[in-house]
C-alpha cells in the first residue's frame, strides 16, 4: 500500500493505493474519474500515515464505499495540509490530464 499527500484543484487531500506509483495509469484512471486531472503529489511513508491519522486510517481503509486501489483517508485539505511537515515531503511528481510530454 502507497499513501500519498495531493495538492489539487479542491486542496489537498491524503489517499492510500495499491498501485505502486502515482502514475501508474490505473491509478490515473481512478482520480480521473474523481475529478483529479491535475495535481501535484507527493509520496508519504505509509508508517507516518498511519501514525498521524491513528483509527481514522483504519476507518478509511475499511470503507465499503472505496475499493483497494483507491482508499481517501483525508479530503479536508486543511487537516490534510496540518498533518504533515513539509520537510516530510519528498520530490514532487505533477501531472496533469492532457498536458503535453515535457521536453
Amino acid at each position: 500500500m502507497k499513501t500519498f499527500l495531493l495538492f489539487a484543484g479542491s486542496g489537498p487531500l491524503v489517499i492510500a493505493s495499491s498501485y505502486e506509483s502515482i502514475t501508474d495509469p490505473g491509478l490515473l484512471d481512478r482520480l480521473r474519474a474523481k475529478g483529479l486531472e491535475k495535481f501535484i503529489a507527493y509520496e508519504l511513508p505509509l508508517d507516518l500515515v498511519k501514525a498521524r491519522y491513528g483509527g481514522h486510517f483504519d476507518l478509511a481503509m475499511h470503507d465499503l464505499h472505496e475499493t483497494d486501489n483507491l482508499r481517501i483517508i483525508d479530503f479536508d485539505g486543511s487537516r490534510a495540509f496540518r498533518h504533515f511537515h513539509l520537510s516530510e515531503l519528498g520530490a514532487p511528481v505533477m501531472y496533469e490530464s492532457g498536458a503535453p510530454p515535457p521536453a
